[in-house]
């Protein structure tokens, strides 16, 4: 049992958040009760709480996970970050080849979170920021995200999306979804025509860590008036070429060092 904490109802909370983060397997309640010091109705209390801001969810077999509100904290202190550090050169390279605005962002559940961006060159930009959260679905780097996941993946995850209509070009099926992602496998790219928002399109590459435990996407953003069938042939090349130096970049550094 975790040590009590005199800490007032924060602390509490903390510490059980601390529990389930730090757990091996997933926990259900009677595995959080039984290393928590707290009473029964005070813990179903602090997990409801912390399920309301967003920083655990229950999962389907109604064990707890860490909640996209915590990525969200993370990703704006993320400058530091082994991913975000090695991916910064390649979107640099691919912002000064388009003048656009970059995104890099990563899947988290049904949506994908912006770890990073590199604004426009031009006059009119983009209000997205670091940190916020879109629509997996329904956005190129979102769309790139889950082409790179596994098969049984993809359609568990695709069987929890509540589809939205955002504009009128919005995907609202999973046999449509599945269709575009496999025309992603197949050729490299995802493309938002203003399915998200109208008079925003995107080219974009997925990006996936060698063990599949990080997925994520990089993207080219423009308004569609400046966006010409040149431009999207020619983004999409260098989009993939940057998702293929950042996953070459990845599997160097981030793979564990061998002794000598």
């Amino acid at each position: 049992m975790a040590p009590a904490r005199d800490t007032g109802t924060l602390g509490k909370a903390i510490a059980v958040l601390d529990i389930i983060a730090t757990a091996s397997e997933p926990l259900r309640f009677t595995d959080v009760l039984r290393l928590a010091d707290q009473p029964r109705g005070t813990l179903h209390r602090q997990i409801a709480n912390l399920i309301e801001e967003g920083l655990i969810t229950v999962n389907r077999d109604q064990s707890y996970g860490l909640g996209l509100r915590l990525l969200q904290f993370a990703s704006r202190t993320w400058a530091s970050n082994a991913f975000r550090a090695i991916a910064e050169p390649h979107i640099r390279t691919l912002h000064e080849a388009t003048g656009e605005t970059v995104h890099l962002g990563v899947l988290h559940g049904t949506d994908v979170v912006y770890l990073d961006k590199i604004e426009s060159r031009q006059n009119i930009r983009l209000v997205s920021q670091i940190g916020n959260t879109a629509p997996a679905w329904c956005t190129g780097v979102g769309k790139a995200a889950l082409s790179a996941l596994a098969d049984p993946d993809l359609r568990a995850l695709i069987a929890e999306i509540r589809f939205t209509r955002f504009t009128p070009h919005t995907i609202t099926d999973a046999r449509t979804l599945l269709s575009e992602i496999a025309a992603i496998r197949r050729e490299g790219n995802a493309y938002d025509r203003e399915e998200h928002e109208l008079g925003i399109c995107c080219v974009a590459a997925p990006v996936r860590s060698a063990d599949g435990q990080l997925i994520a996407g990089v993207s080219v953003t423009a308004p569609a008036y400046r966006i010409t069938p040149e431009f999207f042939s020619s983004w999409a090349a260098i989009t993939r070429a940057a998702a293929a130096a950042i996953m070459r970049d990845m599997a160097i550094q981030l793979s564990p060092r061998r002794s000598a």
